[in-house]
């Protein structure tokens, strides 16, 4: 493997600001889409264990009733309805950011959530009751330093100031909530659509 795909992305969570623009300006575009598919998949699998293994003092879900299916929607929906509603408003607001390159960054600043929450799957299933804060503020410090970059990452792809970036954010979070709720009403509406046919095909049946 090269060796790059590892330092760089490494490198890009230490130092932000040099490292989100060298994603911008100087890396080429195919090597920054390995290493976001590389990123995502690797949340994926942390997600997944972390339903599965974490220890029972932590655990939330019952492993039993995991579904890795649902797991890896859980992930990949919300960081493209992101790069959707974040390109959407940009676009509209003079962003200089391509969609691949909201995509790339939005994946590059995902990688604390992997880093810090994977070796924990593990220690989560030998610490006492009282140590499972560490394990709780490693957790919030992985959400935080995933935001922060995602901050810098929207920032300095789209040439924003740092107001406009916060503004975009939350607008980008609003636009989230709708896309989502307009989705509900598309399957609920489909939903409707199979089950009606489904009995006008069972009335056909039985009277023929």
């Amino acid at each position: 493997m090269n060796k790059e795909l590892i330092t760089f992305p490494l490198q890009l969570i230490v130092h932000p600001f040099n490292g989100f623009w060298d994603l911008k300006y100087e890396q080429t575009q195919k090597k920054n889409l390995m290493i976001s598919y590389l990123i995502l998949f690797f949340l994926v699998i942390t997600n997944i264990l972390s339903t599965q293994y974490s220890g029972i003092l932590v655990n939330l879900y019952n492993p039993k009733d995991m579904n890795s299916l649902l797991e890896v929607v859980y992930i990949v929906v919300p960081v493209l309805f992101w790069c959707v509603a974040n390109w959407s408003l940009t676009t509209l607001m003079d962003g200089e950011g391509k969609f691949v390159e909201i995509f790339t960054s939005t994946c590059f600043a995902l990688l604390p959530l992997v880093i810090i929450n994977f070796p924990w799957i593990w220690l989560s299933n030998i610490i006492s009751l009282q140590e499972a804060t560490f394990y709780y503020f490693s957790n919030a410090l992985s959400i935080l330093w995933f935001l922060f970059l995602l901050f810098v990452g929207n920032m300095t792809v789209h040439q924003f100031t740092p107001a406009k970036t916060i503004g975009i954010m939350l607008l980008t979070v609003v636009a989230m909530g709708f896309m989502a709720f307009i989705g509900m009403l598309f399957f609920s509406l489909v939903q409707q659509i199979v089950s009606f046919i489904s009995v006008i095909y069972q009335e056909l049946v039985m009277r023929s």
